[in-house]
């Protein structure tokens, strides 16, 4: 399997310092590091290489990863317009796989509520107390009275 001229690697002496350095030192993630090595395995313009740039199946072999890696990452390092940081780094996610349940609004009526006097017959709020008061209420989320202790304590309020 050839590689594709289509997605060609051309790095800059200092994109290959850079890379070099980062393979060399041991204070990088791994996969940092794998991507790195694939990235001057298929290098252009090396000037240290004899002939031309070796095929996707040697590259894995000397990197020591599927052919598919290196495909996805010379695919990655083409459709990143030749950036090699966004390239070796993880992308950020855009939002978290799980949305939280205590947002702002949640927050600011969950200690609006424990600054309220507390139900007749108690003389203060506790955290069960608030547990069975926020299933009662329609608009805010049932919580846990571990996750309401938890968002009084980040605000370091104790309920009186």
């Amino acid at each position: 399997m050839s590689r594709t001229k289509s997605r060609p690697v051309a790095l800059s002496p200092a994109e290959r310092q850079l890379l070099t350095a980062l393979t060399r030192t041991g204070a990088h993630p791994a996969q940092q590091v794998r991507r790195a090595r694939i990235l001057l395995e298929l290098d252009e313009n090396n000037p240290r290489r004899e002939g031309r740039v070796p095929t996707q199946a040697v590259v894995a072999e000397r990197a020591g990863v599927a052919v598919d890696t290196v495909v996805k990452v010379s695919k990655a390092y083409a459709g990143r317009g030749g950036d090699v940081a966004a390239t070796i780094t993880r992308k950020k996610r855009a939002t978290p796989p799980v949305a939280p349940t205590v947002t702002g609004e949640v927050e600011a009526r969950l200690i609006a509520l424990a600054c309220s006097a507390p139900p007749e017959g108690r003389d203060r709020w506790s955290l069960r107390l608030l547990e069975k008061h926020v299933a009662l209420i329609e608009d805010i989320p049932d919580l846990d009275h571990s996750t309401i202790g938890r968002v009084l304590k980040k605000r370091n309020f104790a309920p009186t």
